[in-house]
């Protein structure tokens, strides 16, 4: 991954709030307000996704990260970005925001993300 290009990211990222890059295998892990919701590896932007945003990505043909060449079988929750978002730093925005959505749910406790299990486990 180049400089110019994390650079670029970042520059069109700018409007997301607190972002921070750390440099990890060759790539970098994005962070908004501590939550790692983007990753670049060999000059691509992959974004978190779950059931609420996949079908952005998978509608579009994006494909998911996969960290294993020997194995491709085994992807990650990332997905990569088009490059027509890419290159529209709101539209990007957009696309981040529900990724950081994303990373913020996972982080949380099930009990948290699924009120019906709250409610559930206070009937027990």
């Amino acid at each position: 991954m180049s400089a110019d290009f994390l650079a670029y990211v970042l520059e069109q990222l700018a409007q997301l709030g607190e972002l921070t890059s750390r440099r990890m295998f060759g790539g970098a892990g994005l962070y908004s307000d501590g939550l790692f919701f983007g990753l670049i590896m060999d000059e691509v932007l992959y974004l978190r996704v779950d059931d609420a945003n996949r079908a952005d990505y998978s509608s579009r043909g994006m494909a998911q990260f996969r960290p294993y060449v020997d194995r491709p079988h085994l992807s990650m929750n990332y997905y990569e970005i088009p490059a027509d978002v890419l290159e529209d730093a709101a539209e990007l925005v957009s696309w981040a925001r529900r990724s950081v959505t994303v990373a913020k749910n996972a982080s949380q406790p099930a009990a948290a993300r699924n009120p019906k299990l709250v409610r559930w486990r206070r009937l027990r």
